[in-house]
């Protein structure tokens, strides 16, 4: 069971809050949902502006070009992205209670 009262969350008496393991594990899980996310804006963005090149047609090209947008977007997401693995993991935080008459 849950309680609020009015913006205080109570969490219930059995609930754990989340250890050192469990915040570099979900600290990873942002950043790897971020990169996921930023990969086919990068896609995208390499495929505007390289043209219809000879280079294009060769076979493998576009897995090559896959592979190196997935590469830059972990590469951005792990030093601090856009900022969309902070907000996933400030929502994961408990909530702050602050104690006061």
């Amino acid at each position: 069971m849950n309680i609020t009262l009015g913006s205080t969350f109570i969490p219930p008496p059995d609930a754990k809050l989340p250890d050192a393991k469990a915040a570099v594990k979900n600290e990873k899980a942002a950043r790897d949902f971020e990169a996921m996310l930023l990969t086919p804006v990068l896609d995208s963005l390499q495929k505007t502006f390289a043209g219809n090149s000879e280079d294009a047609k060769t076979p493998g090209a576009s897995d090559y070009r896959q592979m190196g947008s997935q590469a830059l977007a972990q590469a951005i997401a792990a030093r601090g992205g856009i900022g969309i693995a902070q907000l996933i993991l400030r929502h994961l935080q408990p909530p702050k209670v602050s104690g006061g008459s």
